[in-house]
């Protein structure tokens, strides 16, 4: 483990073997019991799940004092499916506050839901991060936010609202907007705090691409993040971009408006990306899916490992995970086989 590997990875600076980062491992209760005994719900448990699995980055993001949307004002609760073991996490859908388009395209962020003072926020923020640090000290934790401009849309309107908006470019460029300028003060907040890099979370996309057409994407969506990584870029920041889904169309115009890496799921194919992208790019992510994992045999995964290693040989920076999650009801000695290999065969 070591948060320094990862700042180098990202930095694109030579290393001696790849780093390493997973998602909800936290979720897979038997293997924290198994390192932490029968107190598994605490960060000194957690802790040791990540020194068993070697990790050097961990995914963090954190949507600062009003973050709550539905504590502040209208916002769509989509619900939730089952993902946590015994579907603890399962939420029904709510009903969504909008029932005209109109409404929609009369809707200001910043205004709906307001926002603290910059001094709160970055303080805020700073000390959010500094007891990650404490937490956490082996691993690079991020600074972060989620609801941007699109994933902020959807958390307001809900699939539904936001489709029939959007099919407007000029009445919705203006919603966006709102949740542009929503997303740039916590930019500029995170500008002024100590994190060496921070996560901009999107999902702009779905697993078959675009849902809009691609010139709103190149036009309203991408230059607003530009514009929101410019004071972190000025402060010494590295931008880390994510999304769900095949943003492969629009991963180049996200690199030229100054991202330094590139989070993404399999559905994003890793040698694409490494062809793409491995030279001046860091990249988090494999080649190995989740559902490989969970319903697949040891062989199929491991095939998806090795073709991996191959693939990040070529690459200046590159932090392995599976990027769609690691989900709790994969077998457990699958998953143990999983991390056993990447352990034994991290060096570049």
């Amino acid at each position: 483990m070591s948060r320094q590997l990862a700042l180098d990875t990202i930095a694109l600076k030579p290393v001696d073997r790849f780093a390493r980062t997973e998602y909800s491992l936290e979720y897979h209760q038997a293997g924290l019991h198994r390192v932490a005994g029968p107190e598994p719900d605490t960060n000194a448990a957690v802790r040791g799940l990540y020194a068993h699995w070697g990790l050097d980055f961990l995914w963090t993001v954190e949507d600062g004092l009003t973050g709550d949307w539905a504590k502040l004002g209208r916002c769509t609760d989509m619900g939730h499916a089952e993902y946590a073991q015994g579907g603890t996490d399962m939420r029904p859908p709510q009903h969504c506050p909008f029932e005209k388009v109109e409404e929609v395209w009369a809707f200001d962020a910043v205004k709906e839901y307001g926002l603290p003072t910059m001094t709160e926020q970055v303080a805020a923020y700073e000390s959010w991060h500094q007891q990650k640090r404490r937490d956490f000290p082996d691993q690079l934790c991020t600074g972060g936010y989620y609801k941007t401009i699109v994933s902020g849309a959807i958390q307001a309107f809900g699939w539904d609202m936001l489709l029939e908006a959007a099919a407007d470019r000029d009445k919705m460029e203006k919603v966006f907007d709102s949740f542009f300028r929503r997303t740039k003060f916590h930019m500029d907040a995170w500008a002024q705090t100590s994190v060496e890099a921070v996560i901009q979370h999107d999902d702009f996309v779905w697993t078959a691409g675009a849902f809009m057409r691609p010139e709103i994407y190149r036009s309203v969506i991408i230059p607003r993040y530009a514009e929101l990584w410019k004071p972190l870029k000025r402060a010494g920041k590295k931008v880390l971009f994510c999304s769900d889904g095949d943003f492969r169309e629009f991963a180049g115009d996200i690199v030229a408006a100054g991202a330094d890496g590139l989070i993404f799921e399999p559905v994003m194919e890793f040698g694409e990306m490494v062809e793409k992208f491995g030279s001046g790019t860091a990249l988090v992510g494999s080649a190995v899916d989740c559902r490989d994992l969970t319903f697949g045999t040891w062989d199929t995964v491991r095939a998806t490992l090795e073709r991996t290693l191959e693939l990040a040989r070529h690459c200046r920076g590159v932090i392995l995970a599976t990027g769609n999650h690691l989900p709790a009801n994969i077998p457990a000695p699958i998953l143990e086989q999983y991390r056993a290999y990447l352990q034994a065969h991290r060096n570049r």
